[in-house]
């Protein structure tokens, strides 16, 4: 019966434990924190980073950081599978207890960082390996700020960029430019096992060897 009930408030994929919107822990994080940019639930694109990174590997111990990263579950991935250092970062505070319940349930460690795209430095750019984000650019008006961090990170020194959406337009915009400006990669990705998800994935840059 336990593993049941379980099954009912949690999904377990690519190594981590997902909290369904049912788990209780969930149920009350929702009446003390309310999210505002969209990050009240975990987004499926972040199972089509998981699975390319399954496909692709991660050197142990990179340098990671999840950008708009809400729950923060491409994130704790990489923490728990590369064993990889790993920062969230998201415009809403309201956030990082989701995130951080997801990482002592994984039993890893993530730093969260409030700050919007425009407002990372080149400095803490140039302190990651990788950069990842899912469904991240939903928006017209976060085009710019996107394509001008990603313009930055390369800039600073970072290996590689991805990133997962559904298709939408600002997305489909954000990832037409990095073609054209940074010999980028959009590869269209589906998950049939041990989840189904289909995204975009936009791949900016390369991991050595």
């Amino acid at each position: 019966m336990a593993k049941a009930k379980d099954r009912k408030t949690t999904r377990q994929a690519y190594g981590i434990t997902v909290l369904k919107a049912a788990d209780k822990r969930i149920r009350q994080l929702k009446k003390d924190h309310e999210p505002s940019i969209h990050g009240n639930k975990f987004w499926s694109s972040s199972w089509v980073v998981m699975d390319y990174l399954e496909h692709q590997g991660l050197p142990p111990k990179s340098r990671v950081m999840e950008v708009g990263c809400g729950w923060g579950l491409a994130g704790i991935y990489c923490a728990r599978r590369y064993r990889a250092k790993v920062v969230g970062l998201d415009a809403d505070e309201a956030v990082f207890p989701y995130l951080q319940l997801h990482a002592q349930l994984n039993e890893v460690e993530v730093e969260t960082v409030c700050r919007k795209f425009e407002e990372l430095g080149e400095l803490e750019l140039a302190a990651q390996d990788v950069i990842l984000g899912a469904d991240i650019c939903f928006w017209d008006e976060l085009v710019e700020p996107l394509f001008g961090m990603i313009e930055k990170a390369l800039g600073a020194g970072v290996q590689q960029l991805l990133i997962a959406d559904p298709g939408r337009p600002p997305f489909n915009e954000m990832s037409d430019r990095c073609v054209a400006a940074f010999d980028a990669e959009v590869k269209e990705w589906e998950v049939e096992a041990p989840v189904n998800a289909r995204a975009y994935l936009l791949i900016v840059g390369s991991l050595p060897g």
